[in-house]
C-alpha cells in the first residue's frame, strides 16, 4: 500500500491529554499512514472556536473532540459538516453509558478533572519527592517512597519515577553501580524495591547517545576511558547480569524495559508494588 497523509484535528476545552492518548493508541495500529497532528487545547469561547476553524479550513481533514459545552459543540460539529470533514466527540459514549447506569445528566462543565483536590496536592507531592530522591540522593528518606527503582545506569529510572509521580506515586531510584556498596537504608527498607533491567545492546546504544551528548569537544583521552567502562560491550553484559543477580538475591522483582515505553513500564510498577503491598499490609 502506498502512504497515505492525513491531517488529524485533535480539539479540546481542556489541555487535550484525553485526546492525545486516543490518538496514540490508535494511529499506531496503522502501518501505511502518516498522520499530520494539529493540536488546540483550552478552546472555551466563540473567539478561541474561530480559529480552530481556520485551521481546519486550512488543513481539512478528520476532527477528534473532547468539548462539554453545548453550544460550543454545535457550532463545531455545525462548521465541520459544512466542511465536508468527518467528527467524532469521544467522550460520548462514555458520558451515556453513565448516565444511564447513575440516572444523572453530565455537568457539562469543561476541565472538570483538573480540580485543586486531594488527589492533585498528592501529585505534586509526588514530584517534589521524586526530585529530591532522584539518581540515589536523600537515601534516608528511602522509608517515604511508594515505591523504589533500582537498576544500571540509563536504564530509564529517573523518567519512570517522574511518569509514577505524575500518577501520585512517590518514586525513589538508587543506581546500581558495580564495585559500590548498596546504602543500607535500601537494604532494609520496608518499601517496595523493584529493578529495570535492559538488554545490554539496547543499554550501549543508548549509552553512546548519552555519551555524544556530554562529550567535550574533540573527544579526547578521556572520554575515550570513559567509553572503554561504559559502553564496552563484554562490560556492559557484565553489569546487567550482576544487577539482575543482585536484585534476585535481594527478592527484588525485576522489570525488562528493553521493549516497553515508559509508560508500560510505570504500569508494571505499579502493579508489582501492589502486589508487595498485599502481601504486606502492616507496611
Amino acid at each position: 500500500m502506498t502512504q497515505q497523509r492525513i491531517s488529524l484535528h485533535l480539539v479540546s476545552d481542556a489541555t487535550g491529554e484525553t485526546l492525545n492518548s486516543i490518538a496514540r493508541a490508535t494511529v499506531t495500529q496503522f502501518e501505511h499512514a502518516t498522520v499530520v497532528y494539529h493540536r488546540w487545547n483550552l478552546i472555551r469561547s466563540r473567539m478561541h472556536l474561530r480559529r480552530v476553524m481556520e485551521g481546519i479550513a486550512d488543513d481539512p481533514g478528520p476532527v477528534l473532540a473532547s468539548m462539554m459545552d453545548r453550544k460550543l459543540r454545535q457550532e463545531l460539529d455545525a462548521s465541520c459538516a459544512q466542511l465536508g470533514v468527518q467528527i467524532l466527540n469521544v467522550l460520548d459514549p462514555v458520558l451515556s453509558m453513565l448516565q444511564e447506569c447513575i440516572g444523572e445528566a453530565a455537568v457539562g462543565r469543561p476541565g472538570s478533572q483538573y480540580v485543586l483536590d486531594e488527589e492533585y496536592y498528592k501529585r505534586i507531592e509526588a514530584m517534589h519527592y521524586v526530585l529530591a530522591h532522584d539518581d540515589g540522593q536523600a537515601t534516608a528518606g528511602l522509608a517515604n517512597a511508594d515505591v523504589v527503582l533500582v537498576g544500571v545506569s540509563r536504564a530509564s529510572k529517573t523518567p519512570t519515577a517522574f511518569y509514577l509521580a505524575n500518577r501520585g506515586v512517590k518514586a525513589a531510584n538508587v543506581p546500581l553501580v558495580p564495585g559500590v556498596a548498596l546504602p543500607q537504608e535500601l537494604v532494609v527498607v520496608k518499601r517496595p524495591v523493584i529493578g529495570l533491567t535492559i538488554d545490554p545492546r539496547t543499554l550501549i546504544e543508548i549509552r553512546r547517545n548519552r555519551l555524544r551528548l556530554i562529550a567535550p569537544s574533540g573527544g579526547g583521552k578521556e572520554m575515550d576511558e570513559r567509553e572503554n567502562t561504559y559502553v564496552d560491550p563484554d562490560l556492559v553484559r557484565s553489569e546487567v547480569l550482576w544487577a539482575r543477580r543482585l536484585c534476585l538475591s535481594h527478592g527484588w522483582p525485576v522489570v525488562d524495559v528493553s521493549h516497553r515505553s515508559i509508560e508500560e513500564t510505570a504500569a508494571a510498577v505499579i502493579e508489582l508494588s501492589s502486589h508487595w503491598a498485599a502481601r504486606h499490609p502492616e507496611a
